[in-house]
């Protein structure tokens, strides 16, 4: 591994001027600079992050603790979040929780022997690292899944008032018998589902049926005659089932489905879907992370960002493409 040393001894100058070259420490003369970066091109010199970071305070690097499931939201999700950290000079250090909350526990403090200045967590049910985090008081963002306390830094999709939209989308259609399939249980945006779920049968003057609630569909067909699925991670599972079952989606049974997928307008017939905001997920969540650090006394901020509903023919209706509705964030 090529040293500091080196560096110092190709550029002909002090390894104290070589570090205050890389950390920006002191002002070194414009040819001396250009020295120690044509040594450190030539050596390929990467330096040393963590003795970096007992000089400068920190290490420009963010951690992210999320479940990589194979799913697009995610991969999308993280993909916005790494652009924005590479625009703002940062560098992502990216570790698997597994959605499970022993996973998540050892995860995050892997990125604290990472000395990252800060760390983006979408938690798990039941976490146990975010309690840590909050003790420490290391700068932390909380990204897709939100708790319900105002004491630290948020954001997510709105899942209330946008799931009551997708039930009162079908009421409207005159369906009577609406289920629900979730997603994984004890799950923050599961909860936010089945409560916007609840709201939205209210608001059409529909009665609550626990029968009609489940992470499965096939145990409602047959009492209901339109249904929407709360995750897509599900989406398919529901779509297999009812094909075993000779129902056709759009004709027999109406379905509308909370998140976008790449290829819902692919599907005969196309899915109505709520269409989260990601990549501005991402990039707000980086935002809110580096101002916490910039500023680690500023009150901390829940933004939820409102989806958009892609109006197609699941439902049984046939909108023009161009039908599409949304509301406004909310931010407090």
């Amino acid at each position: 591994m090529v040293t500091m040393r080196e560096v110092a001894g190709l550029a002909g100058v002090s390894i104290t001027t070589v570090s205050h070259v890389l950390n920006e420490t002191r002002p070194v003369a414009e040819s001396t600079k250009e020295r120690v970066l044509k040594a450190i091109e030539e050596t390929g010199y990467t330096g040393d992050a963590i003795a970096r970071s007992l000089v400068t305070g920190g290490t420009k690097s963010l951690g992210l603790a999320v479940s990589l499931v194979s799913h697009p939201y995610f991969a999308e999700l993280i993909a916005a979040i790494e652009n924005e950290a590479t625009s703002a000079g940062y560098t992502l250090v990216l570790i698997d929780t597994r959605d499970s909350a022993d996973s998540e526990q050892a995860a995050v403090r892997m990125l604290r022997s990472r000395r990252v200045d800060g760390v983006l967590l979408t938690p798990t049910s039941g976490s146990a690292a975010l309690p840590e985090l909050r003790r420490l008081g290391i700068p932390t963002a909380l990204v897709d899944r939100l708790t319900l306390g105002q004491d630290i830094d948020q954001v997510g999709p709105e899942n209330v008032q946008a799931t009551s939209a997708l039930v009162t989308h079908l009421a409207e259609l005159g369906h009577r018998r609406i289920g629900l399939v979730t997603g994984t249980p004890g799950l923050a945006t599961t909860d936010e589902r089945v409560l916007g779920y609840r709201l939205g049968l209210g608001r059409a003057g529909l009665k609550w049926d626990e029968s009609l609630v489940g992470t499965s569909l096939e145990p409602m067909l047959g009492s209901i005659t339109g249904v929407v699925v709360s995750d897509h991670q599900v989406l398919i599972d529901v779509l297999h089932q009812a094909r075993a079952r000779g129902v056709r989606i759009g004709a027999d049974l109406a379905l509308v489905t909370y998140g976008e997928v790449e290829w819902a307008d692919l599907v005969d017939p196309p899915l109505t879907t709520m269409s989260q905001p990601v990549e501005e997920i991402g990039r707000t969540a980086v935002r809110l992370l580096l101002s916490r650090i910039a500023d680690p006394e500023r009150p901390p901020e829940t933004i939820r960002l409102a989806p958009e509903l892609k109006h197609r023919h699941s439902c049984g209706c046939h909108p023009t493409p161009a039908s599409t509705t949304s509301h406004p964030p909310e931010r407090r």
